[in-house]
């Protein structure tokens, strides 16, 4: 496996997003196209578009959101748990004044850069983008969903 990164830090789950996804994406284009090509059945077609198009919604959003809903329980109680290790103090206040984005940003940072960004981040309100941007020295996480 290589060294994760910025621009590889991104994960897919390839029977989904190469397989099943691009499946449905090409039977709704049969589908519309068969509306227009084939005038007697155009009720079926359209139907069947529809039916198409509902599959790949439902799809699409219930994996993203029970994944990523509970891997954003995951990421902020990381961030509280690492806060407390690195301060001592709870971080009930911090985690408020911070962006779930700014959160999941800051655990690809090692702990001497966490505390450096954290700082960067109360003061000057950086994204997500920019906190990933600043890691120096990156921490992979190889266990996300």
């Amino acid at each position: 496996m290589t060294e994760q990164n910025y621009k590889n830090h991104r994960k897919f789950y390839p029977p989904h997003h190469f397989i099943y996804l691009p499946l449905l994406i090409a039977l709704e284009i049969y589908g519309i196209y068969k509306i227009w090509d084939d005038a007697g059945n155009q009720l079926t077609w359209v139907l069947f578009s529809i039916v198409i198009f509902l599959l790949f919604y439902l799809a699409f959003m219930t994996r993203q959101h029970y994944a990523l809903g509970l891997q954003n329980r995951m990421v902020k109680l990381e961030f509280k748990q690492r806060y407390f290790e690195i301060s001592g103090q709870r971080s009930d206040e911090i985690a408020d004044q911070l962006t779930f984005d700014q959160i999941a940003a800051l655990r690809f940072a090692y702990d001497d850069e966490f505390k450096e960004l954290l700082n960067k981040v109360l003061q000057k309100n950086i994204s997500g983008d920019e906190i990933k941007r600043s890691i120096k020295n990156w921490r992979a996480d190889n266990q996300r969903i």
